[in-house]
């Protein structure tokens, strides 16, 4: 089984990198944008791993991938669509610049490397497909509108893929990650506090839900999976929902995120950081 895995640097990514290294036969592509750990990373595990150094958002970064699939492996079995991240801002303060940059990596970047890998997976049927959404499809926070409609989008067009893709022998998936304490979303807020510690999971639980939805074939999944009351409150009592958030938990639960650390060293050194930081969830 050869799985490409975004994202694979650290966190989520990592984590699922060992997780598929469990399975006899599994060969690995990490795919992030610090060349350093994942050359470390690959040399690490216990199954033959290629990597590939690429900003996802590059115009040219998805035939990248593609030309490194095809030399290197020349099949897929599974795409693991991982990378991504937020800046924390209300509408006012980020605007429309903060919904683009959060768009075009965690939305735009997705659909065009699934575009350009489809073809591979499904010559390499049965594959799957497994996108790495979050909870905040579901429902949204005060200062993360950015983040939500990113994975909103991601998480609709997940929904439309399954459907078309499975008479291809491709199976497509979602994870719905809620806090999972990472270098790109550390949590720390959540952490330091006892009545919220609970609710922050690790990145081997959601690599072990990514590997179900993925050669599991399972269509969803939540970390930790009692988040999905907080989908089911949004869909059957909206009202409820906005009382809870606006009542002052939605403030609590909206996390500052390592892009928004890297966006801060960025502006003390006078450089843009619109890409910068960890990125690689």
């Amino acid at each position: 089984m050869i799985v490409l895995i975004t994202g694979a640097s650290s966190g989520i990514g990592e984590a699922s990198a060992w997780r598929f290294a469990r399975e006899p036969g599994t060969e690995l592509i990490l795919v992030a944008r610090r060349e350093d750990r994942l050359r470390e990373l690959a040399a690490r595990l216990p199954v033959p791993a290629t990597w590939l150094a690429v900003d996802l958002t590059d115009a040219d970064g998805p035939e990248r991938v593609l030309a490194h699939v095809q030399e290197h492996h020349g099949r897929l079995n599974c795409l693991v669509n991982n990378a991504g991240a937020a800046w924390r801002a209300t509408f006012e303060e980020g605007g429309w610049e903060n919904v683009r940059r959060t768009m075009e990596l965690n939305f735009d970047a997705q659909l065009r490397l699934t575009e350009a890998l489809l073809p591979v997976l499904r010559e390499s049927a049965p594959s799957s497909i497994v996108n790495v959404s979050s909870t905040a499809s579901r429902i949204s926070r005060p200062g993360a509108g950015a983040y939500s409609a990113s994975k909103y989008a991601l998480t609709g067009w997940t929904d439309s893929l399954f459907f078309e893709e499975r008479t291809n022998g491709v199976h497509v998936g979602l994870v719905m990650p809620g806090f999972i304490a990472t270098e790109g979303f550390p949590a720390t807020e959540l952490v330091a506090n006892t009545l919220t510690k609970w609710l922050v999971a690790s990145p081997e639980a959601a690599a072990d839900a990514i590997w179900e939805v993925g050669p599991g074939g399972v269509a969803e999944r939540y970390v930790p999976r009692f988040f999905a009351i907080a989908g089911f409150v949004r869909i059957l009592w909206p009202a409820l929902a906005r009382r809870l958030l606006k009542g002052g938990m939605g403030k609590h639960l909206v996390t500052k995120t390592g892009a928004d650390a890297a966006d801060h060293v960025a502006r003390q050194s006078g450089s843009s950081g619109s890409q910068a930081g960890p990125a690689d969830s």
